[in-house]
């Protein structure tokens, strides 16, 4: 099995896209995570991109609208513009936290039958404010859609649920077996981000994340899978905490996104073929 190690193009300051793809490829990564362009010769500029550059893709999709029918006119016509282009996946992000289960479902199927009709392969992330935002719905999602694939993002239950999820492994490893893609970033008790996975204090929270990534390649490998995608994807402010009144963020999304990259190479390295 071979991992291939993405970038999210959030934040990333550079002002050209080419500037940040070709940032992206020369710190050694196989692909980027950002949204396909809606303008058909944007779209087009971007595939010529990748291909020349030589990076993978992965799509993010985020719905917008307060309705599911509002969600999934936009589900549409984003997933439309996903299908012109080379990708590994597309990730969404549909429904809300608020919304019944039924609403909730109702747009994750109908956007599961889209997806089919067009041919793309959707993932669906674990993410606040979504139908997913914590282990207990998402686990009603399952048992409705027992078909589901996730984005593994588990910084955002450790938010929502107060907790390294601890007493909810169970839940967790239901999501572990049905996650084709990962997005390294470390959330805590009280954050969906950690200040810096380096830092000593950040420890725990760091290796309760890669024990379940670790989980996840290990079920891809044993399942003889060619490949396993996985997103660096800390973000920067307001995800990044910054310093009172400058704004100044604590510390290089930058460099953490690297880091993370060249540490799970490592943790995770015995689990690739040579």
């Amino acid at each position: 099995m071979k991992i291939k190690y993405l970038c999210t193009i959030w934040g990333m300051g550079q002002t050209a896209l080419e500037d940040n793809l070709n940032l992206i490829k020369d710190a050694g990564f196989d692909g980027v995570e950002m949204p396909a362009p809606r303008n058909s010769a944007e779209r087009d500029r971007l595939g010529f991109l990748l291909n020349e550059i030589g990076l993978d893709l992965v799509v993010q999709v985020r719905a917008e609208g307060s309705t599911v029918d509002e969600q999934i006119d936009f589900l549409e016509k984003a997933l439309n513009s996903a299908l012109g282009l080379n990708t590994l996946l597309t990730n969404v992000h549909c429904g809300k936290d608020f919304w019944p289960l039924s609403e909730n479902i109702r747009v994750i199927s109908i956007a599961q039958r889209l997806a089919s009709e067009l041919g793309i392969k959707i993932l669906h992330e674990t993410h606040r404010a979504r139908a997913t935002f914590c282990t207990t719905s998402t686990m009603d999602i399952i048992d409705a859609l027992s078909e589901i694939r996730f984005t593994a993002d588990f910084s955002h239950w450790c938010c929502v649920h107060n907790s390294l999820l601890q007493d909810q492994q169970d839940s967790v490893n239901r999501v572990i077996e049905r996650s084709d893609y990962i997005h390294a970033r470390v959330g805590s008790a009280t954050s969906p981000q950690i200040t810096d996975p380096r830092a000593s204090d950040c420890k725990e929270a760091v290796e309760a994340h890669v024990r379940w990534w670790k989980k996840i390649a290990e079920h891809h490998k044993n399942s003889k899978s060619e490949s396993l995608p996985i997103c660096s994807e800390f973000g920067p402010p307001d995800y990044m905490v910054t310093l009172p009144s400058t704004g100044k963020p604590i510390a290089d999304q930058w460099e953490i996104n690297c880091y993370m990259k060249e540490m799970l190479k490592e943790r995770l390295g015995h689990l690739t073929e040579n």
